[in-house]
């Protein structure tokens, strides 16, 4: 059997091998095989007796986490099985986090490892309440024609149509009872976006005989639903013209 999503061989143990339990535990859990070659093959291992000891002890020590560890024989080799369970809760070897992806570890940084974070802990991105954010950060004529929109849709009750904006962005799921706001409040509803959320902008070009030939350019900012209905405007009025 090949290495795939929960499957590594190793033909000798290293203790940097904890990176791979940590990222099957971060994952959907997986089997270490120690004294077998990248095919599968059963090479053997020949401390085998030491690291049945070492492994389970080094693995609570360094991750936290219990594993099963099954010496096999395939005679005269033996070999190790270590079966790692997915965790519940993130797991880092030495502060740092891994992932199995395929037959590969990966190591998570930056954005991703907030949002893989944010994943295991049930919560989205969009769903981060924003801290000093209030009701006053929302363009309540823009929360008002969504609201409209949305009643002639049949997707909320006639009854909240003209309920006062806290209300209705806490029946949306948008803002705390402690009146702050969500990032998904302020990118469909906010006043000022790109402050908050810098690469909420969308551009629009045309170009010429090459990329480098830029020949119209326009940059459109402001909360989503503002952005969608600008950029169709621009583009029905700008760009997609048939000249005669």
């Amino acid at each position: 059997m090949t290495e795939h999503q929960t499957i590594e061989y190793k033909q000798h143990w290293k203790d940097e091998y904890l990176k791979w339990i940590c990222g099957f535990a971060n994952a959907q859990g997986g089997t270490l095989f120690i004294g077998m070659d990248d095919a599968g093959t059963v090479v053997g291992v020949a401390d085998y007796k030491k690291l049945l000891h070492e492994i389970p002890n080094k693995t609570v020590q360094h991750l936290g986490l219990v594993v099963d560890v099954n010496l096999h024989q395939q005679a005269p080799l033996h070999y190790i099985e270590i079966k790692v369970p997915p965790s519940k809760a993130p797991i880092s070897y030495h502060g740092v986090f891994h992932y199995r992806s395929g037959s590969t570890k990966q190591e998570l940084k930056g954005v991703s490892l907030h949002n893989w974070l944010l994943k295991r802990n049930g919560i989205s991105w969009e769903d981060v309440v924003v801290s000093g954010s209030s009701v006053m950060n929302v363009d309540e004529s823009t929360l008002r024609r969504f609201t409209r929109d949305a009643l002639k849709k049949g997707r909320i009750s006639s009854e909240i149509e003209n309920s006062d904006i806290s209300t209705l962005l806490r029946n949306l799921r948008l803002m705390t009872n402690e009146g702050e706001l969500t990032r998904a409040a302020l990118l469909l509803f906010g006043k000022d976006t790109t402050h908050r959320f810098v690469t909420s902008t969308f551009k629009i070009g045309r170009f010429g005989n090459s990329p480098a030939d830029l020949i119209n350019q326009d940059l459109v900012e402001g909360n989503i639903l503002y952005m969608a209905d600008k950029v169709l405007d621009i583009l029905s009025t700008k760009y997609l013209i048939r000249y005669l």
